[in-house]
């Protein structure tokens, strides 16, 4: 009987949760890339690794040279359906500035939903409603519905807070609940 009440609350929880990263030593950046302002002439420079304790370390520097001013990271993975979620957690471990986390329900989308957060230099779990992912493109909200919270295939991290500055978010996982 214990084993079954067992077995019947740890399928409770595994319905209940999503892990889409949870980096560890022997992760793999295949599917992550790193996209800068160089796109349109800008001058910003990224990039993202393993550090020794297992994190991703997405680090760089933004320039406004050129007419530049962001970096950005991005995982692009088979497309999930997320409708049974409401929230996604992200841990991670910032520098005292402002994020943005995106996502897109299909890779062919040109615009993004965002969420902008704010880091602290300890480790932090930032929670963002699915609902609350508002449209936007090129820096500007667009005039659609928040994100429907139906299917995932991109989700990523954007700096430009519109200075030059030096940046390094350490992620540890992203899960959805």
């Amino acid at each position: 009987m214990f084993i079954l009440n067992y077995i019947t609350i740890m399928a409770a929880v595994i319905c209940t949760s999503l892990t889409i990263i949870d980096f560890n030593k022997n992760s793999s950046l295949v599917g992550w890339r790193v996209v800068n302002d160089v796109v349109m002439g800008g001058r910003s420079n990224s990039s993202i690794s393993i550090d020794i304790d297992g994190n991703a370390v997405f680090k760089g520097e933004v320039s406004l040279e050129n007419n530049g001013g962001f970096s950005s990271l991005r995982h692009r993975f088979e497309k999930i359906n997320v409708s049974k979620f409401k929230i996604i957690k992200i841990r991670l471990k910032g520098d005292g500035k402002k994020y943005q986390f995106r996502v897109k329900p299909s890779m062919f989308n040109q615009y993004s939903y965002i969420n902008i957060f704010e880091t602290t230099s300890e480790w932090q779990t930032i929670e963002i409603k699915l609902a609350d992912l508002t449209p936007t493109f090129r820096g500007r909200k667009l005039d659609m519905p928040n994100f429907s919270g139906t299917e995932l295939e991109e989700l990523g991290f954007l700096i430009g807070n519109k200075k030059n500055e030096e940046f390094q978010l350490i992620i540890d996982s992203i899960i959805l609940e």
